[in-house]
């Protein structure tokens, strides 16, 4: 496997944030078939935002599960539309993490993952992670499937923002002085991939400090 590339060589100047291309493509086949395991038993579903809106990405959770409601934005061990807790993180999911962070230059063991799908046509607005409980451990973003504008700026909202295309495969990991920059993702475009016609974005996490 070649070496992770870092932003800053040459695509990206930003202390903290590593892009490792094609990281994941290896264990693609097995992650696929693991989200769609977690899908069956914890489906897919629009969360709404506290002001009333509807996300335009799917999603659902493994681990300790993200919540988004008209309460606000929190960490919950039950998936809410069963009661039931939300499937454990499956292995290749962990050791997948485990390694990217690795990589990048940091020690992590995730104890969840949002898993996103977006469809064409979704996206998501510049946001920070800032509701888990360990901000030493870094985000690992995984993208898998149709290819997609990721955006990622500072520590403010108004920061400039920087954008580079993943494919699937490639995995992001950001933490230390870029632990709680603002990022997202443009509107995904139509398009066609072998795992189907979406991506799938996982996001591991510490949760638990």
């Amino acid at each position: 496997m070649t070496q992770p590339d870092l932003f800053g060589v040459p695509e990206f100047g930003r202390e903290g944030v590593s892009l490792l291309r094609g990281f994941a493509l290896t264990d693609a086949q097995e992650l696929v078939a693991a989200i769609e395991a977690v899908a069956r038993v914890a489906p897919f579903r629009h969360m709404t935002v506290p002001g009333g809106g509807r996300m335009s990405v799917g999603m659902t959770n493994a681990g300790i599960g993200w919540v988004a409601d008209s309460k606000g934005y929190r960490y919950d061990h039950q998936d809410p539309l069963s009661g039931q807790p939300w499937p454990a993180l499956p292995p290749v999911f962990t050791h997948l993490a485990e390694r990217a962070a690795q990589a990048a230059g940091f020690g992590f063991t995730p104890d969840g993952c949002l898993i996103n799908r977006y469809e064409p046509g979704a996206k998501m607005g510049l946001h920070q992670d800032i509701n888990e409980g360990d901000y030493s451990a870094p985000i690992v973003s995984v993208s898998l499937g149709l290819p997609a504008t990721f955006q990622f700026g500072g520590l403010k909202r108004s920061d400039p923002v920087e954008k580079i295309t993943l494919h699937h495969g490639d995995v992001v990991v950001w933490g230390g002085p870029a632990r709680k920059s603002f990022h997202g993702v443009l509107t995904l475009r139509a398009g066609h991939h072998v795992i189907g016609n979406h991506r799938y974005n996982l996001t591991f996490r510490k949760v638990l400090g």
